[in-house]
């Protein structure tokens, strides 16, 4: 059983800079055709200041950092038993080519359904531009079978 006493446990904050080379090769991964994500003109006709991340990236700045693995660890959870259960994005404004994105994030809940035989970590974020500003709220569900 992963131990409830992680529930209000903060990560270390993940700093991601916004790159331009970086967000073209995730646009052209996911598939985006939306020529605002790979082309600095066409992001600048649509009134961005420059390439702005698509919706999904800010999801991989835990991933770099390290800050995900760790916390796995952490929790005892291994990867052979992980699920990604859910993720959420509450956007409030644009992350561009240039910006710098820190996420802070906390455990807000750990509950287990089916006996326990699946646990569930939920995890919430903010992140937050180079101003302090609020860019996005991120929440995740991470599942554990057993």
């Amino acid at each position: 059983m992963i131990d409830r006493k992680w529930i209000g446990h903060e990560l270390p904050p993940s700093v991601l800079p916004i790159e331009r080379s970086r967000l073209q090769f995730f646009a052209k991964a996911i598939g985006e055709t939306d020529p605002v994500y790979t082309d600095a003109a066409a992001a600048r006709d649509a009134g961005y200041p420059d390439l702005p991340a698509p919706p999904t990236f800010l999801f991989a700045a835990e991933l770099d950092s390290g800050a995900s693995d760790r916390l796995l660890a952490d929790l005892g959870i291994p990867l052979s038993k992980l699920l990604h259960g859910e993720q959420g994005f509450s956007y409030h404004r644009p992350a561009c080519v240039g910006d710098t994105v820190t996420v802070r994030s906390t455990i807000t809940d750990i509950y287990d359904k089916k006996n326990g035989a699946l646990e569930f970590v939920v995890k919430t974020s903010r992140a937050t531009n180079q101003r302090d500003e609020l860019v996005a709220e991120l929440r995740a569900v991470i599942v554990c079978r057993h």
